[in-house]
């Protein structure tokens, strides 16, 4: 087969195309940027790194690696946010610091019997250096950890080197309220939204010099960037790969997912997919016709978002070879959908279907608790609980939103 002299410059045109593609969404992490510049900000001191399995560079080697090959400094400690240093440790699971004798090197737990960086963990090191892949939302605790370190490093006088990572929800994607002071906690630490749109050395500026939002002690932070970054980069738009943030956030599409059921989950009242090979990306009970709620959501017309019915039997827990009925959650459009009103929605289809079930009156008050905490409010629970309306709330979710993406562009790093 002969290909005509006329479609050749497009088929060039093509590939120089799809070429400039491929090369305009390279990304270089901090890491990557550090390698390049042979460490030199950490030149002849004692390092402190706070890491887990997804602190690797470009070609998936392990910053801990990197950091014992190197030559101009030295390694001195590890801390490990929850989950462990390799990602094993189950969700809220608390866990011990070990020494490993075969390298020389403490390794700090910082989710167990603290979660702040002591004075004696920090008295024999210059730097601590903090490379954790982060998932965007208010509610997972690394950046609660990110915030005590920093702050640790201000009370001692160490410095503090932020090895920047993309948001996998892009930098302009922000949602929810901000947490009130009485519902702070290691779910819900500082005073931003439920989806923030920062990268982890973005936020961690703000945290540093914003003392109404985060720390009263300020240390000297140094943020190493990212090459290639553009805000409007989620995480699927690199051309980097995706390590598990935790055991239950496998795909960069996942953080998605967690934004869209995470909130409810923590009622335990239905099942969205964590015992199952679908995390965050389901919501079903055993007494849901699956085809009904599918119907009804999707007559919601909700942008960038598909709701298709589902059974399926967990692979644990509480429901453990049970048949669940529910729908499978598909985004179609992640720059259009509104994540956290998912939940809400569903909950308000929900109860004209099944009036009965109130998950707020099913769940004990522990989880009740929690939900409020995630939330950082209990406001929204309130005001919800009376009619089950999405629109009863939504001046609540988004009342903060103007004014957090006002302040936070002044701390923007990336364009």
């Amino acid at each position: 087969m002969t290909i005509s002299k006329k479609i050749i410059p497009f088929i060039i045109l093509f590939f120089i195309i799809s070429i400039n593609q491929i090369l305009s969404n390279e990304v270089l992490l901090g890491i990557d940027v550090l390698e390049r510049q042979n460490f030199s900000i950490l030149n002849g001191k004692r390092v402190g790194l706070i890491t887990n399995q997804t602190g690797v560079n470009k070609k998936l080697e392990l910053t801990i690696d990197i950091f014992k090959r190197a030559k101009n400094f030295k390694l001195v400690s590890v801390f490990a946010p929850e989950h462990g240093v390799k990602g094993l440790v189950g969700a809220g699971q608390l866990f011990d610091s070990f020494y490993d004798s075969t390298d020389g090197i403490m390794y700090y737990a910082l989710y167990g019997k603290t979660s702040k960086p002591t004075k004696q963990m920090l008295s024999n090191i210059d730097v601590l250096v903090y490379d954790i892949q982060d998932i965007g939302v208010r509610s997972y605790t690394y950046i609660s950890t990110l915030g005590l370190a920093l702050e640790a490093a201000g009370e001692n006088n160490v410095e503090f080197v932020v090895l920047d990572r993309p948001n996998p929800l892009g930098g302009y994607r922000i949602e929810g309220n901000v947490v009130e002071d009485e519902f702070k906690s290691f779910v819900s630490q500082f005073e931003i939204p439920y989806v923030y749109g920062l990268t982890c050395g973005e936020l961690a500026t703000i945290l540093n010099e914003k003392k109404s939002i985060g720390n009263k002690t300020k240390c000297k932070l140094t943020v190493v960037k990212m090459k290639g970054w553009k805000r409007w980069m989620k995480f699927q738009d690199t051309d980097l790969v995706w390590v598990p943030t935790s055991p239950n956030v496998p795909q960069k599409e996942t953080p998605f997912y967690l934004v869209a059921t995470g909130v409810l989950g923590e009622l335990l009242a239905f099942n969205i997919g964590i015992s199952y090979t679908l995390p965050f990306e389901v919501i079903a009970q055993e007494w849901i016709n699956a085809d009904t709620l599918a119907k009804k959501l999707n007559d919601l017309k909700l942008k960038g978002v598909l709701f298709r019915p589902i059974s399926f039997k967990p692979n644990y827990g509480d429901w453990k070879d049970k048949i669940m009925n529910g729908v499978q959650i598909h985004i179609t459009d992640f720059d259009k959908v509104n994540l956290l009103e998912i939940q809400f929605y569903f909950l308000q289809v929900h109860h004209k279907l099944y009036p009965d079930k109130n998950p707020f009156e099913m769940c004990n008050a522990n989880r009740l608790n929690m939900f409020d905490k995630v939330m950082g409010t209990d406001k929204i629970r309130k005001e919800f609980s009376k009619r089950f309306l999405v629109d009863d709330i939504k001046p609540l979710l988004d009342k903060d939103i103007k004014w957090f993406r006002e302040l936070s562009r002044r701390y923007y790093l990336y364009n």
